[in-house]
């Protein structure tokens, strides 16, 4: 199915697989996919989903949605097109990928991501306790324009990466943190990340499309 990667400041911070007709994204909490911010209006955009094509609407917002930099009413969406409702970037993704990882930690179900009620803020979408752990680890980066910046791992599933050059998910489970691609090249302390997910150390790198990151975790 297509996939959204949402993104802002070069963080990916949500993935959305497009399941329904129409997908509505906008500021209110009502939208399919709620992005909270300012710049982006109650009501700003609509996705159709017609056959196999997707199409983005724009629904008279304030600051106007836009596709590869041009603003747009209504038009269809190319794989790898990249949408931008106010600071935030979305890579459009006609292709699904047979390695993206699901959750299968949580209440023992497997958990996908559909695009119903989304919410694109910073609060952890679910809270799980780590045995032997006291709290949440955390990403550290270390390299680029965001070193020193620290990503909060509360999510069951936090992506992470840049679209379209390289996104991996790490996957906060019963026993710890575990890492695996989702599309690109990931380094594990230097070393290629493989197609399975692996278990994290207090003190590993990661490697993403030139940015380096640090697990902290206790």
């Amino acid at each position: 199915m297509p996939r959204l990667i949402v993104s802002i400041d070069g963080v990916v911070i949500k993935e959305v697989t497009l399941a329904k007709d129409r997908t509505t994204l906008g500021r209110r909490p009502y939208n399919d996919i709620v992005i909270d911010n300012l710049a982006v209006s109650g009501e700003h955009a609509v996705l159709h989903m017609i056959g196999g094509d997707v199409y983005i609407e724009d629904l008279h917002s304030t600051n106007g949605t836009y596709v590869n930099a041009t603003a747009v009413k209504k038009q269809a969406l190319e794989h790898h097109d990249l949408i931008e409702v106010g600071k935030y970037k979305i890579r459009y993704l006609a292709r699904g990928n047979s390695s993206e990882p699901v959750d299968s930690s949580y209440a023992g179900e497997p958990q996908t991501t559909p695009s119903g009620n989304v919410p694109l803020s910073v609060a952890p979408t679910a809270q799980m306790p780590l045995a032997g752990a006291s709290g949440a680890a955390v990403l550290r980066v270390l390299s680029g324009a965001g070193a020193g910046r620290e990503v909060s791992l509360q999510k069951v599933v936090t992506t992470i990466g840049k679209p379209g050059v390289a996104v991996a998910a790490v996957t906060r489970r019963l026993q710890g943190y575990v890492v695996a691609p989702v599309d690109g090249d990931t380094l594990l302390n230097g070393e290629p990340l493989g197609r399975e997910a692996v278990a994290l150390q207090d003190g590993d790198t990661l490697e993403l499309g030139g940015t380096r990151m640090q697990f902290v975790f206790g």
